[in-house]
């Protein structure tokens, strides 16, 4: 199947472990010589409106891609380093 960057950074990236969404394809990671894509970069997100920067990106292995849909990439990456789904920020009721 050949796909475009620009329509890989339209799907939704979903961790087939428990459901939870990683976010949106921000680049695509290649080897020069081969032409082969290595890695999936997910942007972190904005700290406090993005004025504080931001979290580290995740970066999803080639290998770890189970499927890439019509609207989705499910991957198998486990999801716990990269998303704390217990904490969340209570700063003004955000």
């Amino acid at each position: 199947m050949l796909s475009r960057i620009s329509d890989i950074r339209n799907k939704q990236i979903v961790c087939v472990k428990n459901g939870c969404v990683l976010g949106y394809p921000a680049d695509v990671e290649f080897t020069c010589p081969e032409g082969k894509a290595e890695a999936v970069i997910i942007q972190g997100r904005a700290r406090f409106l993005g004025l504080f920067g931001r979290e580290d990106d995740i970066v999803i292995p080639w290998s770890e891609i189970e499927v890439i849909g019509q609207e989705t990439i499910l991957v198998k990456t486990d999801p716990a380093p990269f998303v704390n789904l217990g904490k969340r920020n209570r700063f003004f009721g955000l």
